[in-house]
C-alpha cells in the first residue's frame, strides 16, 4: 500500500528520513525534497538565481545530497546541509559562467534608497534584498540563508575573509535601514560567525 508507506514517511523526523534514504529508500528522500525544496529554491533566488536556474540548481543540490546522504550526520539540520550544497553549486555555476567575477568587481558602495511609502506597509524580504549590491546579496544570503560561515563564504567566493565580513555588515546595515520600523528596531545579526 503506497499511501500507507508515504504517510509513514510524512510523520518521521528528517534524521530518520535520512537514515532510510541512506539505505536506498527513495520515498524517504522524496519526503525530504517535499519538505525543503521551496526553502532551497528561496535561498537560491535570494542569491540571484532566476526562476528556472533556481529550480535547476535546487534539483542538482538534492541529487548531490541523495548521493552523499550517508555523509549527513544529523549534527545540524538537513535543511541547512542541503542549502549549503545548493549555495556552493550556484557559486560554481556563476564561476563557470564567469558571472561571479563580474559581480564581485562591480561597485557596491551605492547607498540604499530610503524606504518609501506607508510605514505600516509590509516590505517583502525579496524586495528589500534588491537594495543590496550583487556581492552584498550573495554574502548575506550565503551566511544567513544558506548557513555558511563567513570563512566558508569567503572560500566559496574566493574573496578575503575581511571583505566578506564587510559585505555582510554593509548588507545587514542596508537591510536594517530598509526593514526597520520607524522606531529603530533592527534585525539581529549573528556574532562570531567566521
Amino acid at each position: 500500500m503506497p499511501g500507507l508507506r508515504n504517510s509513514r514517511f510524512a510523520s518521521l523526523h528528517d534524521v530518520e528520513l535520512c537514515s532510510y534514504a541512506a539505505t536506498g529508500e527513495r520515498r524517504a528522500f522524496g519526503e525530504l525534497v517535499r519538505r525543503h525544496g521551496s526553502a532551497v529554491r528561496g535561498v537560491l533566488r535570494r542569491m540571484g538565481a532566476q526562476g528556472a536556474e533556481a529550480d535547476d540548481v535546487a534539483q542538482d543540490a538534492f541529487l548531490t545530497a541523495f548521493e552523499r546522504i550517508a555523509e549527513f550526520r544529523g549534527e545540524g539540520t538537513f535543511a541547512a546541509w542541503v542549502k549549503k550544497i545548493a549555495a556552493r553549486l550556484y557559486l560554481r555555476r556563476l564561476q563557470r559562467d564567469r558571472r561571479l567575477g563580474a559581480m564581485t568587481a562591480e561597485a557596491v558602495e551605492e547607498e540604499a534608497e530610503p524606504a518609501s511609502g506607508d510605514a505600516d506597509a509590509a516590505i517583502d524580504l525579496e524586495e528589500a534584498l534588491k537594495v543590496l549590491g550583487a556581492t552584498e546579496r550573495l554574502c548575506v544570503t550565503m551566511c544567513f540563508g544558506a548557513g555558511l560561515s563567513h570563512t566558508e563564504a569567503a572560500e566559496a567566493l574566493n574573496l578575503p575573509l575581511g571583505t566578506v565580513k564587510s559585505h555582510v555588515k554593509r548588507g545587514l546595515d542596508k537591510l536594517r535601514a530598509r526593514l526597520a520600523p520607524e522606531d529603530g528596531v533592527a534585525l539581529e545579526g549573528r556574532r562570531g560567525n567566521g
